[in-house]
């Protein structure tokens, strides 16, 4: 049976850890799948957001399975596949940026390089069990998955720096507060709400959400003039979009919150 699923359920591609008696932690294999999966989510034209979550409530995802890596000291089979080459990152596409918004939908435990996945994600809803931390500090695994530069990224230095090097655990509401995750909902509403979210944010005109988005993840690291630089190229690209969106604006149309025509 496959460890990692595909499923596109309206405008989202759907992508579930399916190890939930590992907690959804990733081997090697489940690295493998992870990245296919992904390429298949890139390759749906169909697909305006990606779902990334795990099967089960207990957990999202624990991280890398450290039992396999303990295990290949012993295996020379084991060994080879942890040591296989994989530039998109251990944990399948962690080293890769995607081209359309991503949502993490997380119940219970997002642990080490799981909290990496979803850290990698645009948005990240959790249910009231939402846990989050990088608990391998016990035991000296370091974060190879993007943790050290997303997080302080998404919550500032300071509330990174006290993740990284205590491990503490985070629950879900003072990760609300932090800004690490974006909602919580009730139990077992985490991937509806993905959903739901998914649905409103295939409802914008593409291009200029997309160009806007890359702006925002791009121009981050940039000194702000070069910032407002590549802002302001990537939105004369959209241009002929805009035309058509004041337009349907002079109309009448998407004010006070009601919803405007699909765009494209």
């Amino acid at each position: 049976m496959p460890e990692v699923t595909y499923e596109r359920r309206g405008a989202a591609g759907v992508l579930t850890i399916d190890r939930p008696d590992r907690r959804n932690a990733v081997d090697p294999n489940t690295a493998d799948q992870l990245l296919e999966a992904y390429r298949e989510f890139e390759g749906d034209d169909e697909a305006r957001v990606m779902i990334l979550t795990g099967a089960g409530d207990q957990a999202f995802c624990a991280g890398a399975d450290l039992k396999s890596v303990a295990a290949a000291t012993d295996d020379q089979g084991i060994a080879e596949q942890w040591l296989k080459p994989r530039p998109h990152g251990p944990l399948g596409f962690s080293r890769i940026t995607s081209p359309k918004p991503t949502i993490a939908a997380i119940s219970g435990y997002a642990l080490a390089g799981g909290l990496e996945l979803a850290l990698w994600c645009d948005l990240r809803i959790g249910t009231e069990t939402a846990k989050l931390g990088f608990p391998e500090r016990r035991w000296g695994v370091p974060l190879i998955d993007g943790g050290t530069q997303r997080l302080p990224r998404i919550v500032g230095m300071g509330r990174a720096l006290d993740m990284i090097i205590t491990g503490r655990i985070v629950e879900a509401e003072e990760a609300l507060g932090m800004g690490l995750l974006t909602e919580i909902v009730g139990p077992g509403k985490h991937l509806d709400r993905a959903l739901e979210m998914a649905e409103g944010l295939a409802q914008f005109p593409q291009e200029t959400m997309l160009a806007d988005r890359r702006a925002a993840i791009e121009g981050l690291g940039m000194p702000l003039a070069d910032g407002i630089a590549l802002e302001h190229r990537l939105g004369r690209q959209t241009l002929a979009t805009a035309a058509r969106g004041a337009g349907r604006f002079a109309s009448g149309e998407g004010r006070h919150g009601a919803p405007a025509s699909p765009g494209s």
